[in-house]
Formats: C-alpha cells, sequence, structure tokens
C-alpha cells in the first residue's frame, strides 16, 4: 500500500496533509524516515511511525455504542453533542459514521464505523435487517395493535409501514412492548403507536440483525465489535 494512503487511512489526514508530513521527515518505516508519497509498504510487516509514535494501521474500525438520550445520531452538530464526540480522538481520526440514527431522546443500541459498503447492506430495505426496541407506552397496547403492525399501518404521511412483529411483556394503562421493524423510517416506531392512538413514552433499541446491545454497557459507553459480532453481521 501506498504510504500516503496508509497514513491517510488512519487518520492523519488528507493526501495533502500527508505530504506535508512526509516533507517534514515525520515519517519513518523500520526506523528509517521516508519522504516519498508514492513509497510502497506493507503494513502487517513494517514498522510506520509519525514522529516516533507507531501507527496503528487498520482500514476499518466498528463500534457498538449504548447510546445516551441526549446526543443526537450524527457525525458533527453546532448545537448538540453527537455520538462521534463521545469517541477517544483515537477512534474519531478514522472518520465514523452511525449506522443509522436513532431520535435524540432514544437510548440503545448504535453502531459506529467508516465502513461505508456495510454500513448499507444493514440499511437496505432489501435486506430485511430486524431491529427490535423496548418500549414504554402510554395506553393500553392489545393483540389488535400487534395484529394491525403484521400488516403493516398507515402514518401520519400516509407511508403505509413494512410488517412489524409485536411482543406485548405488559398491557395495561401503560404496557411494555418489545418491536422488530425492518426499517427506520422517520420516528417510525413512536409514529406507529400514534396510528393506533398510543403514545411512546420511553424507547430504547435492543438490537440490530444478529448483534445486541451488550447489557454491560452504560449509557455512553462503547466497545470495539468482537470478531465474532463482526462476523455474524457480515455474514447474516
Amino acid at each position: 500500500m501506498r504510504i500516503d494512503k496508509l497514513l491517510s487511512n488512519s487518520g492523519f489526514g488528507s493526501r495533502k496533509d500527508v505530504k506535508a508530513l512526509l516533507k517534514q521527515g515525520a515519517v519513518s518505516v523500520d526506523g528509517v524516515p521516508v519522504k516519498d508519497p508514492a513509497l510502497h509498504v506493507d503494513p502487517d510487516s513494517g514498522e510506520v511511525t509519525v514522529y516516533g509514535d507507531p501507527v496503528d494501521y487498520r482500514e476499518f474500525i466498528y463500534v457498538m455504542m449504548h447510546k445516551p438520550p441526549g446526543v443526537i445520531s450524527a457525525t458533527e452538530d453546532t448545537r448538540d453533542r453527537t455520538v462521534v464526540d463521545l469517541l477517544p480522538y483515537e477512534y474519531r481520526r478514522f472518520k465514523p459514521f452511525p449506522v443509522g440514527r436513532l431520535d435524540k431522546d432514544t437510548e440503545g443500541l448504535l453502531l459506529l464505523t467508516n465502513d461505508g459498503k456495510l454500513s448499507h447492506e444493514l440499511l437496505s430495505p432489501k435486506k430485511h435487517v430486524g431491529k427490535t426496541y423496548y418500549a414504554v407506552i402510554e395506553g393500553e397496547v392489545t393483540e389488535a395493535d400487534g395484529a394491525a403492525f403484521r400488516q403493516g399501518v398507515e402514518l401520519d404521511d400516509g407511508y403505509v409501514t413494512k410488517p412489524a412483529e409485536l411482543s406485548i411483556l405488559r398491557s395495561g394503562p401503560e404496557s411494555e412492548i418489545e418491536l422488530t421493524i425492518t426499517e427506520g423510517k422517520y420516528h417510525q416506531v413512536k409514529r406507529m403507536f400514534e396510528s393506533r392512538g398510543k403514545q411512546v413514552t420511553y424507547l430504547k433499541r435492543l438490537t440490530m440483525g444478529p448483534l445486541e446491545l451488550d447489557p454491560a454497557l452504560g449509557k455512553g459507553e462503547w466497545r470495539e465489535l468482537s470478531e465474532d459480532e463482526l462476523t455474524a453481521l457480515k455474514n447474516r
């Protein structure tokens, strides 16, 4: 791999920024300073350093986060804190982005990566990747709601949702449910219940495809995916 591409992929800026580092003599390969941006190196066998610090080369990162409420699912924002802001620089430099969105007041499982191909496959409606949510509902949720969701309900803009699977955990003036959907329209879970005359008062995403929220992660905490989790996502 060209040294400028390796450094750019590792978060050291654009190719122009990397060329400036090389020109300054800040980059070494196996202890030898290099200035040629076209130099080919093997990231698996050669040691690349910038200002003496080893470069941990990885093309992609995959992070599971327990998104807290009050933080938005975006890479940057002028007013609110974003999920990317919760990561340290060593991860932010890879320019990760959230795969799909959770509303500002919603918490739960969020995947962040810089792997555009995997993100597209997880979000494509054609792939039917299920996402399960736990919700507290103001109003009595019944089997009639479940039947309606399995058929697809019409939202306030006229869109008819794809079939969804409802599991009623507790039914009463305040109900608890789990709902699995295979698409991600704006405020979809909330709007689905509104179409049935009920209101979501709390919402948490539990799963995305085979990926399950790690119960050990507190709100705002994160970790990298395990090899098994990543393999399951790619082979789902």
